[in-house]
């Protein structure tokens, strides 16, 4: 589990792809004592394991599940990645709860400054739009995110002078591909509303249900 603040920009080293899956190596700032052996670590908003590390680098395992998903098969050496390590219970949660379970790949279409802020509008399948709303939260590339603006087809952010000097955002432009992971309530929220397939339709949860039980 993670919460969507960035430690460090890591620079890939090496990606080493067999088939379709890969391994990667990454550079990074994070102190090599201070990882251990099979933690996790999110690389752009994917969470990878550690089966590997020391001077100055750690590598990371790649399923074809992730390399289809997100743009980790994107990346070239040299390219570099947002950086988090997972949530210590007793860490602030300063971002949103973010699993590093990649639901989808955005597009940047747009990007403007708005005085000390940059706005970007993000295309993502219309599939995933339910899970947007305006003033919700949003993962982008790992990053913790608060949607502005809500569109058929498309969502805006705008990002900070230090969120943007912290993370990749500062270098991209339209037509960049970013990871996206919706909000994680959200999609329980949805399941849970649905009837098991094993249930009668008549014995879901629905907005009745809520409101004879009091939650409306």
């Amino acid at each position: 589990m993670f919460t969507g603040l960035i430690e460090d920009i890591g620079t890939l080293r090496r990606f080493q792809k067999t088939g379709d899956s890969g391994r990667i190596t990454v550079a990074t700032a994070i102190p090599m004592d201070e990882i251990v052996m099979g933690e996790s670590i999110a690389v752009n908003g994917v969470c990878l394991t550690v089966v590997d590390f020391g001077d100055g680098t750690f590598t990371a395992d790649v399923s074809p599940e992730s390399l289809g998903r997100t743009n980790l098969g994107q990346l070239r050496t040299g390219g570099r990645v947002n950086l988090e390590r997972a949530l210590r219970l007793s860490d602030r949660l300063g971002g949103h709860i973010v699993s590093g379970h990649v639901d989808t790949q955005g597009v940047v279409v747009r990007r403007v400054q708005d005085q000390n802020a940059v706005r970007f509008t993000i295309e993502v399948p219309v599939s995933q739009m339910r899970y947007l709303v305006e003033k919700g939260s949003v993962t982008v590339d790992g990053i913790s995110l608060t949607v502005n603006a809500v569109s058929e087809r498309t969502f805006g952010i705008a990002v900070i002078p230090h969120s943007l000097a912290k993370t990749t955002l500062q270098w991209c432009e339209a037509g960049t591909r970013v990871n996206i992971e919706t909000d994680l309530l959200g999609k329980y929220v949805e399941r849970l509303l649905r009837p098991a397939a094993s249930e009668p339709e008549d014995e879901g949860i629905d907005l009745d249900f809520l409101a004879e039980n009091g939650f409306l």
